[in-house]
């Protein structure tokens, strides 16, 4: 099992800084490069850029009263949680299709009728 983790490439825990702007000020986030490129593939179903989907989840995030003084874990739960949506078969694979078509409140009631 172990080696199916230890063998994959370093490069997916390298780490790189990715700077942005959000409401004209300057910052930066710092996460494995894994990170950034599942946050490239949510961006893409949605057809934004990596700094419209950050911008984006940092707005609705602020909109939705959520403590937002560690943005950078946020968005690798954000990451593990589109895989594990995926692999639950809640939202279909095919990367084309937009996850602001999918229906949230339906999954969100599904996952709590679970708990």
């Amino acid at each position: 099992m172990c080696r199916l983790f230890i063998g994959a490439g370093i490069h997916l825990w390298l780490s790189r800084t990715h700077s942005l702007r959000i409401d004209g000020v300057a910052t930066s986030l710092r996460m494995e490069e894994f990170f950034w490129s599942v946050l490239g593939r949510i961006a893409s179903r949605d057809r934004l850029t990596l700094n419209q989907l950050i911008t984006k989840l940092y707005h609705e995030s602020l909109d939705a009263d959520h403590d937002v003084g560690n943005f950078t874990s946020f968005l690798r739960v954000c990451c593990g949680r589109y895989l594990d949506l995926m692999a639950r078969g809640e939202i279909v694979t095919d990367e084309g299709s937009p996850l602001s078509e999918v229906d949230a409140d339906s999954i969100l009631g599904r996952e709590s009728d679970r708990v």
